[in-house]
């Protein structure tokens, strides 16, 4: 199973958990971006940076590592990564750094010339020393990628009865339903994605709003599906700003699927179509 991949799908749909797993009260933290960021020097890449939002200037930036496996020299490693990226980014945010372990027992690397920076900059997380059952759907997410299989089952009915009695319908609704299910997959890879759906309770409703079903499962092919989403999301501004000019219809034409998907959401929050060009200018 590819734990750091989930990880990272974790903390880019919520980047807000990854405060509560190390239990920071941070300004703004639902502004904050997570991406892995190539450094300019042979075999250096920083696996997670949490950036604040631009305005938030004593924010401080989050360098993020998922460590399953022990390293003598991952502190080095990890550390030049660090301060490399200060040196070719130069940010003006304070830093610090976030490691997670699924125990102490694989923190095996040598830290005789890191002392002062693991006290002062950075956290440690070790995924067994949490608590088996909390409150947090977030926190149970990481759980849910820590269990055996037969815990898995019964955490992700669980997540699912939580998630829809907790969260309205929309897209963080969606996310989490969508985060259940991959990590289930992961873990319980030789059942279908179908007795997955079914074994956690997902209703038609929740199935079809899916990544899976809308990757493989919606009607029609790929074109029809982004044609029919062009549709929609000319209807909708319609109705809210009237006849669209042609090249704004022409723009929106040439939008791939996903940036569709994503204009149907944003398209929501505008109050004038200058926001609209604005959008599409920026992709």
């Amino acid at each position: 199973m590819n734990t750091d991949s989930l990880f990272y799908r974790l903390f880019q749909n919520f980047p807000p958990l990854l405060f509560e797993l190390i239990g920071v009260s941070v300004p703004q933290s639902e502004g904050y971006q997570f991406n892995s960021v190539e450094l300019k020097q042979t075999a250096f890449r920083l696996d997670g940076v949490f950036a604040p939002p631009k305005q938030a200037e004593t924010s401080p930036i989050f360098f993020v590592e998922v460590q399953f496996s022990g390293e003598r020299e991952f502190y080095s490693r990890l550390f030049t990564e660090i301060f490399l990226y200060l040196r070719q980014y130069k940010p003006r945010h304070p830093w610090q750094a976030v490691v997670i372990y699924p125990s102490r027992q694989v923190d095996i690397g040598e830290t005789q010339h890191y002392q002062e920076l693991l006290e002062q900059r950075t956290s440690r997380i070790y995924l067994d020393e949490l608590a088996k059952n909390p409150d947090s759907i977030g926190l149970s997410l990481v759980q849910l990628v820590m269990d055996s299989q037969e815990e898995a089952i019964q955490r992700g009915k669980a997540l699912v009865s939580q998630t829809k009695q907790e969260i309205e319908e929309g897209l963080t609704r969606r996310q989490i339903l969508d985060l259940v299910e991959t990590i289930i997959v992961y873990k319980i890879p030789n059942l279908s994605p179908e007795e997955i759906q079914e074994m956690l309770g997902f209703t038609e409703i929740d199935i079809k709003q899916t990544r899976f079903y809308q990757e493989v499962y919606a009607e029609g092919a790929q074109e029809g599906r982004q044609e029919g989403e062009v549709q929609l999301v000319l209807r909708l501004l319609s109705r809210r700003f009237g006849q669209l000019g042609a090249r704004q219809e022409q723009q929106i034409r040439q939008l791939s699927l996903e940036q569709l998907e994503a204009l149907a959401e944003a398209l929501l929050d505008f109050s004038s179509l200058a926001e609209l060009e604005e959008w599409l200018e920026r992709q």
